[in-house]
């Protein structure tokens, strides 16, 4: 038995050889001794002050928040993406998604065309029921695609109309306001300065074309047509970042093509005015928005 003085205290080792107590096995010996023992000590203390010793356990994930700080700082970092080329930005969630040009003037060439489409069946349609005589009115007859010179004042009259009327609504009604830049945002954003013809005379043209050259004459040229044919074209408005008050404002200037369509018994003034107006308004748009700044 060899005695040594640890901690305050003698210890005795049982059956140990010199060799076996070399210095670097007794200082090895004397370090596990000296936990053994602080860790009693504190299990003792534990217990006298009424703590369970369940409660003596190694830190987790609650218990190291910084833990969690430590991993996430680990991930790819917003250096790293750019370099990798991908993108950082992440969109509001009431963001407005910008569709590409090409994207904006498919989509408008393609819509445009169907919607002309439409409007020529119903007109074909109405002009052989009609020779066939069945009671329905001949769209190409009742509306033609006729122009007289005094046209020229009438389209003018209703773009200094429809543009005047809407500048008003822009300073005076915040939600047709934002109603209106949303949806020229969406459109407009990444178009380049002449495609805004493209944009502003397919739609304007084949949606007279439908509604004011196909659908009126068929409900009767008359007031109450005019404001059925409006309406329905108020509510196809909506949607797309635009509110009831954009809906409210495109039945009323269906209602003026409607009756414009009325007095010259021609779709090709309301199909101008219509075009026009839609350019006059992109126009303004682009020029004024601070969106594109």
């Amino acid at each position: 038995m060899l005695l040594s003085f640890l901690g305050g205290k003698f210890v005795g080792y049982y059956g140990a050889s010199a060799k076996q107590l070399s210095p670097q096995n007794s200082i090895s010996v004397a370090k596990f001794r000296i936990r053994a023992f602080a860790g009693r000590k504190s299990m003792k203390k534990l217990r006298r002050e009424g703590q369970p010793r369940e409660s003596v356990t190694l830190p987790n994930k609650q218990t190291l928040p910084e833990d969690s700080s430590v991993l996430a700082d680990t991930s790819p970092s917003k250096d790293d993406d750019i370099k990798n080329g991908k993108s950082v930005y992440s969109a509001p969630q009431n963001s407005i998604s910008i569709p590409s040009r090409s994207n904006v003037l498919q989509a408008c060439t393609i819509t445009s065309g169907l919607i002309a489409a439409l409007g020529l069946i119903i007109r074909q349609v109405s002009h052989v029921g009609s020779m066939e005589g069945l009671p329905i009115l001949d769209c190409s007859m009742e509306v033609s695609f006729g122009f007289e010179m005094w046209h020229l004042e009438l389209i003018t009259g209703l773009v200094m109309l429809i543009s005047s009327c809407r500048y008003v609504l822009l300073k005076t009604w915040p939600n047709f306001a934002e109603s209106s830049e949303k949806a020229n945002q969406q459109v407009l954003s990444s178009l380049q300065p002449y495609d805004y013809l493209v944009v502003a005379f397919l739609p304007g043209m084949s949606e007279e074309l439908l509604f004011r050259g196909a659908l009126l004459p068929i409900f009767g040229l008359d007031w109450k047509s005019v404001l059925v044919v409006a309406t329905l074209f108020g509510v196809l408005h909506l949607g797309n970042g635009r509110k009831y008050s954009f809906a409210v404002w495109a039945t009323f200037v269906g209602i003026v093509y409607g009756y414009a369509t009325i007095i010259s018994s021609s779709v090709v003034v309301p199909m101008a005015s219509h075009a026009l107006n839609n350019l006059v308004g992109g126009i303004l748009w682009r020029y004024t928005s601070k969106s594109l700044e």
